[in-house]
């Protein structure tokens, strides 16, 4: 076994790896992450170093409240600055952020199909991050760009932007089997 470019492993004769993994990072988020951190810098300011004439309930509101809006912005952000796929002779897995949360397995038992889309936008999905749409199905968007569109047995869709995204359909796609129920039809 050697190692390929993304991770991958195999001989130079295999057609697709054993196991694929790609990512896809939006440095941008970083930017967003600094304005979380700031917010509870600010909230921190305030507690200990606060002279309110206007008495403790504002000033303990104002503290937690710049907290809390720090912590939500600094760790929603920093949870989809990249997003690592994982593709193995059983199951694909994301795993969002630098410790891997949120995390989706998929089972390639329960793809009926799967497709290469060029350019998926977080506009299309009403932004960046986990997203679920009724009439899209559920997707991770961390940035613009090609992305793998998993059609899955139950009906829903599962989309992913990462780099690399034709080669990780065509490993997906050559793992595909027909289900039991539809073979028998």
């Amino acid at each position: 076994m050697r190692d390929h470019p993304h991770g991958e492993t195999g001989t130079p004769e295999d057609s697709h790896p054993e196991v694929w993994t790609g990512r896809a990072t939006n440095r941008g988020q970083w930017l967003l992450a600094l304005g979380g951190a700031a917010c509870m810098a600010l909230g921190i300011e305030l507690a200990v170093d606060s002279a309110w004439a206007s008495g403790v309930a504002p000033l303990v509101m104002s503290v937690v409240g710049c907290i809390a809006a720090g912590l939500l912005v600094l760790f929603g952000t920093l949870a989809f600055v990249h997003v690592s796929v994982k593709v193995d002779e059983e199951c694909l897995e994301v795993r969002c952020g630098h410790i891997g949360v949120p995390r989706r397995r998929i089972p390639l038992s329960q793809v009926a199909d799967v497709v290469f889309a060029p350019c998926v936008t977080p506009h299309q999905w009403g932004g960046w991050g986990y997203r679920w749409r009724p009439e899209k199905g559920t997707a991770v968007v961390v940035r613009r760009g090609e992305a793998v569109v998993l059609s899955l047995w139950d009906g829903h869709t599962f989309t992913i932007t990462v780099d690399n995204a034709e080669t990780a359909v065509n490993v997906i796609r050559a793992r595909l089997t027909p289900k039991a129920s539809d073979a028998a039809h």
